[in-house]
């Protein structure tokens, strides 16, 4: 007779998968992996590093070892490859992506989706005001939002620089570019190439600082600036990598039709998003549209036939997708 798997199955794993991440949570706050990363200790020399309960520790690296964050040795535990990535100072460290997830707020979005589902309205947004309004009032949230975002950026970053053909390009506005990981990287790869880091008053100052010990700050204007109400003109290519998924389609236009009018006639707009499956694959990008859901209420992933709608509505059209490396997909568009 063949197995039959439990229907409830992918519910239990759902479920379980909370107290998984709690796990991975209490080692990126607790900053478990910088104190192992020099050697294996014990659950009671981490705990008393760490400033923790010792049986509580324990119980934590017993649930991580399962996951292959840690492994279990005559010493005690040693960190793992995976699990050296929570470390502050490894290269690519997600930490601040973790530390991020686990914020009160953040959980309290995630929490509340029903609510948000069954009214048309963000519960985050109700209690906490839009996101970038929540995180300028919070300085330390901030901070690991950006930490976040750079994070994030390193696989558009590579797989744009790398993917794309930008010979002849002369100049690039990266709009809300954060602390210009994928301007940084466009200017390594095609030295001949100048860039604009066009950002919030409140994100310029550590792009600034990045992009200078990148050596890459005489090739950079830093400019503050809203994308509602305007983007420096002329460039050759306009770059927005997870712009457009933080709004709803009105706003998007707002946006787009800003770019389309500091464009030049033969310019180009590079939309770096998640482009959605029309089927019913399992897909990054659909679990990240829940979180934009629980956390704008607006803001969402978009297919390629959304996105072209966008597009249409702001005088561009899509010239071609470019599928890079992992999850990403450039949108080229050119104006109508």
């Amino acid at each position: 007779m063949t197995h039959v798997e439990n229907p409830a199955d992918p519910v239990w794993d759902a479920i379980y998968g909370i107290s998984r991440f709690a796990a991975l949570a209490t080692m990126a706050e607790l900053g478990f992996a910088d104190q192992l990363r020099d050697g294996p200790l014990s659950a009671d020399q981490l705990a008393q590093r760490c400033g923790a309960h010792p049986l509580s520790v324990r119980r934590v690296l017993r649930e991580l070892a399962s996951m292959g964050f840690v492994r279990s040795v005559p010493e005690g535990y040693a960190v793992t490859e995976s699990g050296l990535t929570l470390a502050d100072d490894s290269p690519g460290s997600v930490r601040s992506a973790i530390r991020l997830v686990r914020e009160e707020a953040y959980w309290y979005g995630m929490g509340t989706l029903p609510e948000t589902v069954r009214t048309g309205r963000s519960s985050f947004t109700e209690r906490y005001g839009p996101v970038y309004r929540y995180l300028a009032d919070r300085p330390d949230t901030a901070a690991l939002f950006d930490d976040y975002m750079a994070v994030r950026a390193v696989p558009f970053a590579d797989g744009l620089a790398a993917g794309y053909d930008f010979t002849g390009v002369r100049k690039v506005v990266d709009v809300g570019g954060g602390r210009g990981q994928i301007l940084g990287a466009l200017l390594n790869a095609y030295p001949e190439m100048t860039g604009v880091l066009f950002d919030l008053d409140r994100v310029i100052p550590s792009g600034r600082a990045a992009m200078t010990a990148a050596g890459l700050a005489g090739r950079c204007e830093f400019v503050v600036g809203d994308f509602f109400a305007g983007l420096p003109a002329g460039a050759d290519v306009y770059v927005l990598a997870n712009v457009i998924h933080n709004w709803n389609d009105d706003d998007s236009v707002r946006i787009l039709r800003n770019v389309r009018t500091a464009m030049t006639a033969d310019g180009r707009v590079l939309i770096l998003e998640i482009v959605l499956s029309d089927d019913d694959s399992p897909h990054l990008g659909k679990d990240g549209d829940m979180r934009m859901l629980a956390l704008t209420g607006e803001g969402m992933e978009r297919t390629r036939a959304e996105y072209q709608t966008l597009l249409e509505k702001s005088g561009l059209t899509t010239a071609r997708i470019v599928e890079l490396p992992g999850w990403a997909s450039v949108i080229e568009a050119v104006p109508i």
